[in-house]
């Protein structure tokens, strides 16, 4: 039963991304520590498939269990090795088999499948054979990339040089190299196992796939900066702010989870970072014009995603029902937008980096696309040009990441900066970047609630007066003249704003 109990946890962990599985399996101090990693790994795996099973079954309502408690159960029960606990969960479990095995062979029915495995979604298929390499981050607040280099060496480990081309990052056991694109990265074999080496429970090394990397290093915020982190938990791209920023200036760091900042204060404090500030808040929630954040001029926001690029969690496992899963993908898209426009309104932003580690257009190019036609005050960097995925056309300037071309998990990056001249730098319509208009969504407060149908919260109207608004167009239309004629202009209503006054003014005796 305490298997069950653990993996259970562990699983609703990653589904909430407060870590990744082998971590959280680690650090669970678990006796059997390979039986409980196989069960929440296949568990994962297979969390579509034990999702549908319970929800065509009403198992939850009959058992008032937890869905990541079903899914151990259930998986164990239908696809493992037999639920292996005895007690109550096991008595549960055995009186609702039948109607448990009667949905799974329905279910194989309607797909014309014989065999289990076959009822995974192609990606999670097509997933199972991919060996990415071993990716590790040197904290240099600890230490340096060289005293790594050189333990490692001493530890047994052959070091090739820094890597010239991806083919470089295929490595044998026990070798090892740094990253071609970022210096802070050392590169080992698949499977390298860290999370008993004493580099990292010292806070030496950061266990962070290389593509997480991309987000801290491409906003690269100076010494004694002022800097967001908007949605931070589990930390590792907090720590790596903190070591780019030198633990100088002042790191703020946001997340609406409890569960996840508590895990989170203790990776950042076994990191070494200092100039952090843990705020359990909603990001949404935090207002622009507080003095606290007059001098934030960078923000990384990396909101909730879909998770459909983490190879290693499964989590690019799509529902089986199709408009379901658009309906996800709109809800999750509309509440991102809301978090990039709500973070373009700092008053001193000049940076921003926007990353998911989802493969899909809808959270990636699509949201940057409306950000940017609804904030033209910004526009977008053109991203390492030496890096072999792009965003997706006409946004280039993005960097996309996949397991064949990067050899990471898949992911998205965009770096958005204030200018001045917002005119003559539109920004890509929606059409152009193939999207359509989300502005209903735009409002929507939550995923969670959008899920569950509550409705959109309504943009507040203007109330602005009318000699505003004639303001606003006399505004419009002197930009559209020539420099001239709004000189011209400017003056004519300078003169008869003047003579306004002197009529309003009352004469003294």
């Amino acid at each position: 039963m305490a298997l069950y109990a653990k993996a259970a946890d562990i699983l609703e962990k990653v589904e909430s991304k407060q870590g990744a599985v082998k971590t959280l399996v680690f650090e669970s101090k678990f006796q059997n520590i390979k039986q409980l990693f196989a069960l929440v790994c296949e568990t994962q795996k297979y969390s579509s498939v034990l999702q549908e099973l319970i929800e065509t079954t009403k198992l939850l309502k009959q058992t008032k269990v937890k869905m990541t408690q079903a899914k151990v159960l259930v998986y164990d029960l239908l696809i493992g090795q037999g639920v292996k606990c005895g007690g109550p969960w096991k008595v549960m479990m055995m009186k609702h088999r039948a109607r448990l095995e009667a949905a799974l062979a329905r279910m194989k029915i309607k797909q014309k499948v014989t065999k289990n495995k076959d009822l995974l979604p192609s990606s999670v298929q097509q997933a199972e054979g991919v060996l990415l390499p071993r990716y590790v981050r040197v904290n240099t607040l600890k230490t340096t990339v060289d005293d790594a280099v050189d333990y490692f060496k001493r530890d047994g480990f052959s070091y090739l040089g820094e890597a010239n081309r991806l083919d470089d990052l295929d490595l044998k056991a026990k070798s090892f190299v740094r990253d071609l694109h970022l210096s802070d990265v050392l590169v080992f074999a698949p499977k390298t196992e860290f999370h008993e080496h004493f580099l990292y429970k010292a806070g030496h090394l950061i266990l962070q796939d290389k593509a997480s990397c991309l987000p801290a290093f491409l906003l690269n915020p100076p010494t004694n900066s002022h800097v967001i982190d908007a949605c931070a938990a589990p930390g590792n791209k907090t720590s790596h702010l903190a070591a780019i920023m030198k633990n100088k200036g002042r790191l703020f760091a946001f997340d609406l989870d409890a569960k996840r900042l508590s895990t989170m204060s203790t990776l950042l404090l076994r990191a070494g970072v200092r100039c952090h500030q843990l705020a359990h808040q909603d990001f949404l929630k935090v207002d622009p014009a507080d003095p606290r954040y007059k001098d934030v001029e960078y923000v990384l926001l990396d909101p909730s995603c879909s998770g459909s690029g983490m190879v290693c969690l499964g989590t690019d496992a799509s529902p089986p029902d199709p408009e379901r899963e658009q309906r996800r993908l709109g809800n999750l898209a509309a509440f991102q937008l809301r978090c990039l426009n709500h973070a373009l309104g700092f008053p001193q932003l000049q940076r921003l980096v926007y990353s998911t580690c989802s493969v899909h257009a809808e959270e990636n190019e699509k949201v940057v696309a409306a950000g940017l036609q609804q904030n033209p005050g910004f526009r977008l960097v053109h991203l390492l040009p030496v890096w072999p995925e792009r965003g997706l056309q006409p946004l280039s300037q993005c960097l996309r990441a996949s397991t064949t071309k990067t050899l990471t998990h898949g992911f998205f990056v965009a770096l958005l900066e204030r200018h001045s001249d917002a005119v003559s730098t539109a920004p890509p319509s929606l059409e152009e970047a193939g999207a359509s208009t989300p502005s209903q969504e735009v409002t929507s407060a939550r995923p969670s609630e959008e899920a569950q149908g509550k409705p959109a919260v309504a943009a507040p109207p203007e109330d602005r007066i009318n000699s505003e608004e004639e303001e606003e167009e006399e505004e419009e239309e002197e930009v559209k003249t020539s420099p001239v004629e709004g000189q011209a202009k400017k003056k004519r209503k300078r003169n008869k704003k003047n003579k306004k006054k002197k009529a309003a003014t009352p004469i003294v005796a």
